[in-house]
């Protein structure tokens, strides 16, 4: 019978004397993650919760390894983030932009790069999915924001059904980004120095679906992020009958267009995965 491990992380703010200063207050990322792991928790899964000063990177980096050394053939590990995106210089050379992205946990950011190897560890057919209800600096706070969509997002009727009114969100301004990695240079270097290159393959199917594309902000909320409250919706405590990417497809209707959640698959190809209702064991 196949296992289920989940794993969910919230960040309503950061330990300031590793990000320069900056606390990184936001509204409803741990109550995402709660609402996410009771999901999980009803549906059979192992779920562990990790809020604020219990989710450093140690933390998150044993969570990762421990479910890829009990997961074997068949069995799924189900990952949740809601907090700050940010970045930090990219020393590999893999990045167009020359940023890695990454999650801002309490004592320190997790760089993409490290997630990818995390996810070498995992056996032949096991099924990751992840869940970013974030976004990234360098490119996200530089990018364009219709001022309908946010005015509508953060005030208003809409703001008020979406549970959104006075919301922030969730990118590291690059003031913060920049302070951060001033101050932490040598930590994030050596970091992505001890990375394989090239990385080890990825022989487990993994899927993401994020809150937003690349050059998108992520809306924190009074309840939920924006993306984590529809995502709530559409599942419906579980009435949602469709596969993955209908899933996907549905949450995006319901997002303004300053905000399209991606959905992206990479590992290996796995056919009943991809036609699964979600969060299946």
């Amino acid at each position: 019978m196949a296992k289920g491990i989940s794993v969910h992380i919230g960040l309503n703010g950061l330990d300031p004397a590793h990000y320069g200063g900056w606390s990184g207050a936001l509204n409803a990322c741990e109550a995402d993650a709660g609402d996410l792991q009771a999901i999980a928790t009803a549906l059979g899964f192992d779920s562990t919760l990790l809020l604020k000063a219990a989710a450093t990177r140690n933390a998150v980096i044993t969570a990762i390894t421990s479910a890829a050394a009990r997961l074997t053939q068949g069995d799924i590990f189900w990952l949740t983030y809601s907090g700050h995106g940010g970045q930090v210089p990219d020393t590999s050379g893999d990045e167009q932009d020359l940023q890695d992205e990454t999650w801002c946990l309490f004592d320190g950011q997790m760089i993409d790069d490290e997630l990818r190897v995390l996810w070498s560890k995992f056996g032949p057919g096991v099924r990751i999915l992840v869940l970013s209800d974030s976004c990234h600096s360098g490119s996200v706070a530089r990018a364009p924001v219709s001022m309908t969509d946010s005015e509508a997002l953060t005030r208003g009727p809409l703001a008020e059904m979406l549970g959104t009114v006075g919301a922030k969100y969730r990118f590291m301004p690059d003031d913060a980004a920049a302070r951060t990695y001033r101050t932490n240079r040598v930590f994030y270097d050596d970091i992505q120095r001890s990375l394989p290159d090239p990385p080890p393959p990825v022989v487990a199917s993994v899927r993401l679906i994020a809150a937003c594309q690349d050059n998108q902000l992520s809306l924190d909320g009074t309840f939920n992020g924006l993306f984590t409250g529809q995502l709530l919706r559409v599942w419906s405590s579980g009435k949602f009958a469709g596969d993955y990417a209908a899933f996907h497809k549905t949450i995006l209707q319901r997002m303004p267009a300053s905000q399209s959640p991606n959905h992206l698959v990479f590992g290996a190809a796995n056919l009943a995965f991809d036609g699964e209702k979600p969060f299946s064991i």
